[in-house]
């Protein structure tokens, strides 16, 4: 990819729920629904800036290992964003391991990608691990995800968390310290102007 480009994939990491809700004075499970609606502004941006190719970080196995209130919070909050965005029009994959009983049954037919507008990728009850076990079978079980060329999170962390790790080996990584619920559409066009100055010479 040539210097000044837009990213042809973009993985987003939305961090920062459960510590937003208790900036609120709500429990942390209700950070999650406050998720939803900056999600779907993110992916209606993404779709007026001609971004190909999305992957969204959404839960993942070790966060099944939370109190059961937010786990189904997180659950029910990635299942109304999936089907959302598909009604949108985006053409969707869920990646995740399906055969495990933490896997919304209901998204199932997103195991297979549905749609043929902007591909969407939502990771959900994903493991790095699991993924990369699907290579004793001969391939990556996201090996329908392309190469990403930035991941932007917020909340502050920086690090990967186990996102794609494969895909991300080229990725330039931007991070935001405001808290998910609180997105605003200037982060995301921060981080293009910030990705545009990176010389990607891919070690060349």
């Amino acid at each position: 990819m040539a210097r000044n480009s837009t990213p042809r994939h973009i993985g987003f990491i939305p961090d920062g729920n459960r510590r937003w809700a208790l900036d609120q004075g709500l429990p942390k499970e209700q950070g999650y629904v406050h998720g939803i609606d900056p999600g779907l502004s993110l992916y209606e941006i993404c779709k007026e800036r001609g971004i190909p190719e999305a992957s969204i970080y959404c839960f993942t196995q070790d966060n099944t290992k939370r109190p059961s209130a937010q786990k189904l919070a997180f659950t029910d909050a990635s299942v109304a964003f999936a089907f959302e965005i598909a009604r949108r029009g985006a053409a969707l994959l869920v990646v995740g391991d399906e055969t495990s009983a933490q896997f919304p049954k209901v998204l199932d037919v997103f195991r297979q990608r549905q749609g043929t507008g902007m591909k969407v990728n939502l990771l959900i009850n994903y493991g790095w691990e699991w993924d990369l076990g699907g290579l004793k079978n001969g391939s990556l079980r996201s090996n329908e995800v392309s190469r990403l060329d930035l991941i932007v999170r917020w909340g502050g962390g920086r690090r990967l968390s186990g996102f794609l790790p494969v895909q991300s080996v080229y990725a330039d990584f931007y991070v935001r310290d405001e808290y998910w619920p609180d997105f605003d559409p200037q982060h995301f066009e921060h981080a293009l102007s910030w990705f545009k100055r990176q010389d990607r010479s891919f070690g060349g």
